[in-house]
């Protein structure tokens, strides 16, 4: 190891046991917590259906860079290749679009066997796999899916959703790690409808069905996700986040669990201000990572105030290990291979940087009253050195100090990605 990033670990690790953190610790909590990373970056949310037709549902992509990825092959290789990039322990996380058939498989009809060459390559990478319906970007998903009036469509997306938990069951037997399962639809309205409560029945008892028919399912967790608002159904959405957090607390169940989307709230909403009321409530909470702009934007994650104020959180409550951790954004105005990197490697440096925080110490103060202390202590660590343990952290694992892993990228990109248009 180089030795002034050595120099520097020593120098950081004194300065942060002066405040009672064991840096070792932290860093093997950092390292050993894993980060769900998203297929979609890396081919624009296109998947391989093999089907003509654009993104549907509120989500949308901007930018044309050239390089995306073309077909599963290159996008598993571009992930293998960001991978090496990134510390710590990782999951994969993809959508049921991104199935692998000779032909055209509706999604009522998707069977493990579609996604054989993904698990084979997790097993391969000894990562988990996540997994999510795929709601939006079909023929049958343009007047509602779950909550949808006409029940023949109701009843081919509560098959999708039956056939989602068993394939979610087949991924965790294959790589032997919990598969997180996100539930989120895009069903609403442009303007504000008169009866605003039978399309949530409707998604209430759709839900109902498909957890009642796989009751039988392990090794599966569920995530129910809520949004404010999609482009073309702005003024209602069926599942707000007072019906999903409804539904799940109702549950009472130990693996239907709610989703927080960091860009799915009003903009004057923060999800680190959430995390400690859904926690005095829940067990456990899948926390879907994005930067919104505005609004559900999807931006690369950056270290911002608010992805240290969400870990810092995670950490003050001890739910780190609780809390399910995934990325989701998707942008396509740069390198699709460095936006995986940039963001991803950013999560994990604020958790990082979230669990060399003197906790405890800090607690203690507040328990005694000594909020002088309290405020001392809690200002003077933001100018804690981080970085020098976070450099000491990538050299251990091989993935790049600071920025060496992007001449890597731009020679990949060159190499590789641009070949393909």
């Amino acid at each position: 190891m180089d030795e002034k990033i050595l120099k520097g670990y020593e120098y950081a690790k004194e300065y942060y046991e002066k405040l009672g953190v064991d840096v070792d610790a932290a860093i093997k909590i950092c390292d050993e917590t894993p980060i769900s990373v998203h297929c979609w970056q890396g081919d624009d949310v296109n998947g391989f259906e093999k089907k003509e037709g654009a993104l549907s549902g509120g989500i949308q992509t901007t930018g044309n860079y050239p390089g995306k990825a073309r077909n599963s092959e290159e996008l598993r290789a571009d992930l293998e290749f960001a991978f090496k990039r990134i510390p710590g322990e990782k999951k994969i996380n993809i959508h049921a679009s991104y199935l692998e058939a000779d032909g055209f498989v509706d999604r009522n009809a998707i069977e493990p066997k579609h996604f054989e060459k993904w698990a084979d390559w997790a097993v391969a990478q000894n990562v988990g796999i996540d997994f999510n319906p795929t709601y939006f970007s079909h023929p049958l998903s343009s007047d509602g899916t779950l909550s949808a009036k006409d029940e023949n469509v109701r009843k081919f997306w509560i098959e999708h959703g039956i056939r989602c938990r068993r394939i979610g069951e087949y991924f965790a037997k294959r790589t032997g790690k919990t598969c997180v399962i996100n539930h989120w639809t895009p069903d609403g309205d442009k303007e504000f409808p008169i009866d605003t409560i039978s399309p949530r029945l409707r998604l209430k008892d759709s839900y109902d069905q498909i957890f009642e028919a796989t009751k039988d399912v392990k090794g599966v967790m569920d995530g129910i996700e809520s949004k404010v608002f999609g482009i073309g159904l702005e003024s209602y959405t069926v599942g707000s986040h007072e019906f999903c957090m409804g539904y799940v607390f109702s549950k009472h169940s130990d693996h239907i669990m709610l989703t927080l989307d960091c860009g799915h709230y009003h903009p004057t909403e923060v999800v680190s201000a959430k995390l400690g009321a859904i926690y005095a409530f829940s067990d456990h909470c899948l926390l879907h990572v994005s930067r919104p702009v505005r609004w559900d934007s999807d931006h690369v994650v950056a270290y911002d105030d608010e992805l240290r104020a969400i870990t810092d959180e995670l950490v003050r409550l001890n739910k780190v290990k609780e809390t399910y951790i995934a990325t989701d954004y998707f942008d396509a105005s740069i390198n699709r291979v460095a936006a995986w990197v940039i963001g991803i490697r950013n999560a994990r440096k604020a958790l990082l940087n979230s669990l060399l925080t003197p906790v405890e110490n800090l607690k203690k103060f507040e328990r005694e009253g000594d909020n002088t202390s309290r405020m001392a202590v809690s200002q003077e660590y933001k100018t804690a050195p981080v970085g020098a343990i976070w450099d000491y952290y990538c050299a251990k694992k091989g993935v790049g100090v600071g920025l060496e892993w992007l001449d890597e990228v731009k020679a990949y990109e060159k190499d590789v990605m641009f070949k393909r248009n």
